[in-house]
């Protein structure tokens, strides 16, 4: 029998679905057994119940095409077959909510990639480099939902994955007052150019619910862990707009910082290329051995040539200069479904695993 963990996919039709099966194809740890989706693809292979709308680059991987969807509402009948499942599913916030805590309540640990559980105190929301010491809240949590295994860990939204692991590595010169523009790539969207062609040569300075998302996330991010339940951090003081650009993949942001402490310019950047988190130390699987890269050319980092810098997990930095209203200011790149979605939920998942949180189904 597979040492590897039986893992189910919720959702695993949608764009994030296909990622995360894309993803775990010849993982070490973890073997897609699962795949369980709206009651319409239900009784389908997956292969049928995707037909034409696989939205990855690379072909849909050959051990789960014949594999047959499964209904997501029938929560027991889906968790007795796994070992734990990321959650990728296309719902209200409040079906979200109540469907991942039913998986939970089974007993089953549920990685989500949605944004329903992101303000539940005491539901961890990582990145896995910047806040593992979160997982403590996870022991509350079992006793709020009465369970011995099950609890929900959520990521937070791609959006910020651009530019909070920056502002974390310079968390000792003191950042305080913070300006983002980020530049969203149409697959944050579940769209490719195909579904959404009034995109081509198009900027849309509008994407619903992600400027408060971009605003506040990276304070519960950074936030700490009193009392069973996590506690945001009070600065630094974010403010953000949030446009959608012609780019399939890879969020852009631009950023403008105050800090209390002057640090200087080759400080930023030894800080950034030095920084490191515990996926690194315990070389997680989908962990990138270079978490953050700085480039030295004025015109870098760009969506074609960066996104995919240690395959989507790491984040590109660039354009570090001195501002004359701000401190400083700088340009960083991440991959939004890879390392802002799907990988950021599989390296969660490593993390929890190897931490002890996520084991075998007895």
């Amino acid at each position: 029998m597979s040492e590897k963990l039986k893992v189910g996919i919720l959702g695993g039709t949608g764009m994030v679905g296909q990622r995360f099966i894309s993803l775990l194809e010849n993982h070490p740890w973890f073997e897609v057994t699962t795949i369980a989706a709206s009651e319409r693809s239900a009784g389908k292979t997956y292969e049928e119940a995707v037909g034409g709308r696989w939205k990855m680059a690379s072909p849909m991987p050959e051990d789960v095409k014949g594999l047959v969807v499964m209904n997501v509402n029938e929560v027991e009948k889906v968790a007795s077959q796994v070992d734990f499942v990321f959650s990728a599913v296309d719902m209200s916030k409040e079906e979200i909510k109540k469907i991942e805590e039913a998986y939970a309540k089974t007993e089953t640990p549920v990685v989500s990639n949605n944004s329903a559980h992101r303000w539940t105190p005491d539901v961890p929301m990582m990145v896995p480099e910047i806040n593992p010491e979160h997982m403590k809240v996870i022991e509350f949590q079992k006793k709020r939902l009465g369970t011995a295994r099950g609890f929900v860990a959520v990521k937070p939204n791609c959006s910020i994955q651009s530019y909070a692991p920056v502002l974390t590595a310079w968390k000792e010169f003191e950042p305080y007052e913070v300006v983002a523009t980020t530049y969203q790539a149409i697959s944050g969207a579940g769209k490719t150019f195909k579904d959404w062609p009034e995109m081509v040569e198009n900027v849309i300075p509008y994407i619903g619910g992600e400027e408060e998302k971009s605003e506040k996330e990276p304070l519960r991010i950074w936030g700490e862990v009193a009392d069973g339940v996590i506690v945001p951090a009070q600065s630094p003081l974010i403010t953000c707009q949030c446009i959608r650009v012609p780019v399939l993949d890879g969020h852009t942001a631009a950023v403008f910082v105050k800090f209390r402490k002057q640090p200087t310019k080759e400080q930023l950047i030894e800080k950034l290329v030095s920084y490191k988190g515990r996926p690194q130390e315990l070389a997680l699987p989908s962990a990138p051995k270079q978490f953050i890269q700085y480039l030295e050319e004025d015109n870098r980092p760009q969506v074609k040539l960066d996104v995919n810098f240690e395959n989507g997990m790491g984040i590109s930095v660039g354009r570090i200069r001195q501002d004359s209203v701000y401190d400083w200011k700088f340009v960083g790149l991440s991959h939004n479904t890879v390392r802002g979605a799907a990988g950021g939920a599989v390296l969660c998942a490593e993390l929890l695993k190897a931490e002890g949180y996520i084991t075998k189904r007895e």
